[in-house]
């Protein structure tokens, strides 16, 4: 069947539908990563709009559902150039065609991804629209893309009620250290399922507890706290500040999720509150936008945002540079960021932008990217050993 990608430029994309048989209007995006387009598709962030995958061949390695890190697909499409339909991989539970059919995503593929690409970055993200509908109108379809807008997805992302994720007692719990996992035919045949691999070689978190607020986080948020020993209690993004300082926990973390952050209202007034605690604190991508919101700092669209698993950035502390997951179209004001209240931390190298704070006098960090790192590098997973030794109290 052929579909058609419709911008609101007026471009028009034509290629073979796959996915869900259904029309969407959304927001178009576009990612770099080569691999990983399952954490790309679970991932809450991408709420509200529609993601074009630049690498040329997506599903060669199928779905595996313990990689996911929701419980369901959040983009409105899928884009692709090539989608593969025999999947190649042990671990493999399903084609991604199944699985964009199962949660009701439509997509298009065949199309020149590389032109879709340079139109975003030079125009600019856009709307657009996915369709099966050969008898297509621009005169209507475009009005219709203008008035778009994602809204407050946050709270369609965010979980329904409070929860805990139980910390690892024992090292051996979190699978394989990396490097040492093993495919065993016979266990796997018999369903059983070796844990994927863990870079975590110390529990400094046991006896920890730390509190997530749950802005559409991915569940490696949680999971490498876990991990590392801390019992981990995520709240609603809603939830009302007093209710998680009354839970006298050791740390708080503000994860990512979609949309401007300026929608994003309520919550902002209650993260003002929880930074005018002394509990420390360690945001994520939206998380990192909304803290510097509610003290004064502002943000702004860029122009095509940073969204792969290739974003270097340095940590303006040590001069190193790192290799980040990022995610994000809105990024903070440095030239409107009052020293008194918090310094750059990390910048990105390619175009300069801030990739996260550090808090005057308060145990405050936040950054941009994603340490977590789901899909992406994990050179930056030491910052929840920074975000422990500071829960810790340790300079």
């Amino acid at each position: 069947m052929k579909a058609f990608l419709v911008l609101e430029d007026g471009t028009v994309f034509e290629g073979t539908h796959i996915g869900a048989d259904r029309e969407v209007i959304s927001e178009i995006v576009f990612n770099t990563s080569m691999a990983g387009y399952l954490e790309v598709l679970t991932d809450p962030s991408y709420a509200g709009q529609a993601v074009c995958m630049t690498y040329p061949l997506i599903g060669n390695y199928g779905i595996c559902r313990e990689d996911m890190e929701s419980l369901r697909p959040w983009p409105d499409g899928f884009i692709v150039r090539e989608l593969s339909r025999i999947p190649s991989n042990f671990r493999n539970d399903c084609t991604i065609q199944a699985f964009l059919e199962e949660n009701g995503v439509p997509g298009i593929a065949g199309i020149d991804t590389r032109a879709l690409t340079k139109i975003l970055r030079e125009k600019g993200t856009m709307n657009g629209m996915i369709t099966t509908n050969e008898n297509y109108c621009l005169e209507e379809i475009l009005p219709r893309l203008k008035e778009y807008t994602t809204g407050k997805v946050v709270e369609r992302v965010t979980c329904k009620e409070k929860h805990t994720v139980e910390p690892t007692t024992v090292l051996e719990q979190n699978g394989p250290l990396s490097g040492a996992a093993r495919f065993d035919r016979i266990s796997y045949e018999r369903g059983v399922r070796e844990k994927r691999p863990s870079l975590v070689r110390e529990l400094n978190g046991a006896g920890l507890r730390v509190a997530l607020l749950d802005l559409g986080a991915k569940e490696n948020i949680a999971r490498s706290l876990a991990q590392r020993g801390c019992e981990v209690t995520v709240y609603p993004a809603l939830t009302p500040a007093e209710e998680i300082i009354e839970g006298n926990y050791d740390g708080i973390m503000l994860s990512n999720g979609p949309g401007d952050p300026k929608e994003c209202t309520s919550v902002i007034r209650e993260i003002k509150k929880l930074y005018d605690t002394e509990i420390p604190i360690f945001a994520i991508c939206l998380g990192h936008q909304l803290m510097a919101l509610a003290t004064g700092a502002d943000t702004h669209k860029m122009k095509y945002g940073h969204r792969g698993g290739n974003h270097p950035v340095k940590d303006l502390a040590t001069g190193k540079v790192y290799i980040s997951s990022q995610n994000h179209g809105y990024v903070v004001d440095t030239d409107k960021l009052d020293p008194k209240v918090a310094v750059p931390a990390f910048i990105n190298v390619n175009d300069g932008t801030n990739e996260g704070l550090s808090y005057t006098n308060k145990n405050i960090f936040t950054v941009q990217f994603h340490p977590e790192a789901c899909p992406g590098p994990q050179d930056s997973g030491y910052l929840f050993d920074r975000f422990i030794s500071m829960m810790k109290g340790e300079k």
